[in-house]
């Protein structure tokens, strides 16, 4: 099946969808090119939250302990978005659109807030976390594209090998 992408100010573009789907009657062209766009801003939203909340690089070895990182991740991950979900229908702003970088970093000023209240003012102090993540909602950007690069390259140095005592020695005696 193809379609064409249209998006003001580029070029037209025609894309080919390959699927298994082929009752017409049932799954029309554009619901499926509607449910591959939602697909797309799933996997863009499972990048931006391994970037911001740091899940790129693990030094655990044991499958075990893999596995309990993953599923702390995806707790970290779905405490956030649920706060989002709240915040955005609590006050009337898409939740797909509240930062979740900005989530986190309201969410981790208001841990104290949330431990010292006592359980009469818990709930107007979540109120108002909520209120803060709503405040500031992201520009919708439909169609948007980023270039896949690194913008901050690694370091030519080598990786640590030896205690750091010993490095030392090194440098006084070179």
């Amino acid at each position: 099946m193809y379609y064409y992408i249209f998006i003001p100010g580029f070029r037209t573009q025609r894309v080919s969808l390959i699927t298994t789907l082929l009752d017409k009657e049932t799954y029309s062209t554009l619901a499926i090119v509607e449910l591959y766009g939602q697909r797309w801003d799933v996997e863009r939203l499972f990048k931006t939250s391994k970037n911001y909340l740091g899940y790129g690089y693990s030094a655990i070895i044991t499958p075990s302990m893999v596995r309990k990182e993953i599923y702390v991740f995806l707790l970290a991950y779905n405490l956030l978005r649920s706060l989002m979900w709240d915040a955005g229908t609590t006050y009337t702003t898409p939740p797909l659109r509240l930062s979740l970088q900005g989530t986190r970093h309201h969410l981790i000023n208001f841990i104290p807030k949330l431990l010292a209240a006592t359980s009469t003012k818990r709930l107007r102090v979540y109120r108002t976390l909520l209120k803060v993540i709503a405040h500031k909602a992201v520009p919708d950007r439909p169609g948007r594209s980023e270039p896949r690069v690194r913008k901050r390259r690694s370091k030519a140095y080598p990786l640590m090998t030896k205690p750091r005592h010993e490095l030392r020695k090194q440098l006084q005696t070179a």
